[in-house]
């Protein structure tokens, strides 16, 4: 496995790879690893011959309130868990190699799509994402990127930008890793004391209850989002953001829960703000 800090190398060694007729996958993440990230790689090794990992904290996707500065780093441990899965090379360049000084080109996703959910509160933060996502998709050249469901939107987004920039390859989403309790694998989930890391399964109880209500016949998406900000307000500290039942495909609002549906929501569980979903057929 090679740590790579520069895109001129980075690129060398995929043109290389892609000369032998060898497929390249790309999972891109901001480090400080977890199951869930993880298991983008294990399933990337199965689909590829050759799997890159991205390592960088983007800062152009935080706000400036946003946790840039403390957000978790430690590229020894996730160079050695990357090692051990048999990733190929670790991209993993200073701020100043992707944002060069002067550097004022951005890619931007318009409409509902990034407005809503996480873009009602973080205001530029999906142009951030999508800006640093077609520069590394541009680097790499992979056939396959990896990305992980919890950030439905997210994906969502990228697919968006995929398909109307006919970037050539395809992006695979992946299931949600969650605890043995149901919390859903977060970096920030650091953040989290132990009588918060025990509260913040909320979020996912509260999901899985919803699921169960929508199972039983219940089809008003008021009631089921009401239902889970009641739920989640058992917890007295716990600060709602949204709570949004959506298409899970195009994220456009829904009157009555059928077809693809998605749940979404964010809490502050005290310092940290988590995410969580899921998606589901009715």
């Amino acid at each position: 496995m090679e740590i790579v800090n520069s895109i001129k190398e980075t690129r060398k060694h995929i043109k290389n790879i892609k000369s032998k007729g060898k497929t390249v996958a790309l999972v891109p993440t901001m480090g400080y690893l977890h199951e869930g990230h993880l298991s983008l790689v294990k399933r990337a090794k199965e689909e590829n011959d050759y799997v890159v990992v991205s390592i960088f904290v983007n800062p152009t996707q935080f706000g400036p309130n946003e946790d840039l500065e403390t957000y978790p780093r430690d590229l020894e441990r996730d160079s050695k868990l990357l090692e051990k899965l048999g990733v190929d090379l670790i991209f993993h360049p200073e701020v100043e190699e992707i944002y060069p000084k002067g550097y004022n080109t951005h890619v931007e996703v318009l409409g509902d799509i990034t407005k809503k959910l996480c873009g009602r509160s973080r205001e530029g933060h999906f142009k951030g994402v999508v800006t640093i996502v077609s520069k590394l998709f541009n680097i790499v050249s992979p056939h396959r990127a990896y990305f992980g469901q919890k950030d439905a939107q997210q994906v969502a987004v990228i697919e968006k930008m995929v398909r109307e920039l006919n970037f050539d390859l395809e992006i695979v989403p992946c299931p949600i890793v969650r605890e043995e309790d149901g919390l859903a694998l977060s970096s920030r989930n650091i953040y989290l004391d132990k009588e918060e890391r025990k509260d913040a399964t909320i979020l996912s109880q509260s999901l899985f209850k919803a699921e169960e209500m929508i199972r039983n016949g219940e089809r008003n998406p008021k009631v089921i989002e009401d239902f889970i900000i009641n739920n989640i307000k058992t917890v007295n500290y716990a600060e709602v953001d949204y709570v949004d039942i959506v298409n899970g495909s195009t994220l456009e609002d829904v009157d009555e829960i059928s077809g693809d549906i998605l749940i979404a929501l964010a809490v502050k569980i005290g310092k940290p703000r988590l995410i969580d979903n899921i998606r589901l057929e009715v």
